[in-house]
């Protein structure tokens, strides 16, 4: 069967679409050999998730899709031509990043591609944020020059922390598409029994559930920091940067709450800016 795959976004589209948030700033600052490679594993992760939100196709032919993704990639580590995959060669050779973590990534947008992810428990949530968010981690530092140990820590941590703040910030754009990421035993403990996404966050005793899932959050994030003021060998701005920005973003939340009427928080140029020049001058 042909599978009809969608446009590649190219590099310059890409920056185009992240122009000032809180991962350009972070990647403007890293060396030119380095950014490259953070773009491109921004770029495939772009095009894996593109396809397992992509609701215009039934499941059989997004997964189908997803299967090809990890053909490439077995072939980009073969030596052979890799076809979508080509474009990570130089990153992948440069950097030595694993495959296995590329395989990761795609095994997460497989869990959103087989089902609608609704109040799952805690461990399948650990399980997903490791895919798609420490995976990523996991590349990254790589990219970043850590070592292997503290590299696979800040990994762990602060993709954690990243992720479930994606989740606290999305509750009503992941609703829309029929999904929920809250797990069920916090939702349980709020008194919210219903896994219907739209159902649960309108109910006010959602920001009950939500403060309990930030508080996880903010002991990801104080590990993280933990570890990079230990001062491991390698370009730690970028990390530090991501790190304070959504750190601010979670606060920013708790001091809102997840009642519903929600807004969602964002944070401005002005202070972005004013963030990245503090971490670089405090380090």
């Amino acid at each position: 069967m042909t599978v009809q795959h969608q446009a590649e976004p190219d590099d310059r589209a890409l920056q185009a679409q992240v122009s000032g948030s809180s991962f350009y700033a972070a990647m403007r600052i890293m060396p030119k050999a380095e950014r490259a490679a953070m773009f491109a594993i921004y770029r495939f992760c772009r095009m894996v998730d593109d396809i397992a939100d992509d609701g215009t196709r039934a499941r059989p032919q997004r997964a189908t899709e997803l299967d090809g993704w990890r053909t490439d990639l077995k072939a980009l580590y073969d030596g052979q031509p890799a076809a979508r995959a080509a474009f990570l060669d130089q990153a992948v050779r440069a950097f030595g990043l694993r495959q296995a973590d590329f395989m990761a990534v795609i095994d997460g947008m497989a869990m959103d591609v087989a089902e609608d992810i609704r109040a799952p428990d805690l461990a399948t949530l650990d399980l997903y944020c490791d895919r798609v968010a420490c995976a990523v981690g996991r590349l990254s530092t790589r990219v970043f020059g850590m070592e292997e140990k503290p590299g696979v820590e800040l990994a762990r941590e602060l993709g954690r922390a990243l992720q479930l703040t994606n989740i606290l910030r999305d509750l009503d754009e992941d609703a829309e598409i029929g999904r929920l990421y809250l797990p069920g035993e916090l939702l349980w403990q709020a008194g919210i029994t219903t896994t219907d996404p739209n159902a649960a966050i309108a109910d006010p005793r959602v920001d009950g559930a939500c403060r309990a899932l930030a508080q996880r959050a903010l002991e990801y994030f104080a590990a993280a920091d933990r570890l990079m003021r230990s001062k491991p060998r390698g370009r730690l701005l970028a990390p530090k940067v991501m790190e304070t920005v959504y750190r601010t973003i979670l606060r920013d939340m708790l001091v809102q709450g997840w009642t519903p009427p929600r807004h969602r928080v964002r944070i401005g140029k002005r202070r972005l800016l004013w963030i990245v020049v503090r971490c670089a001058l405090l380090g």
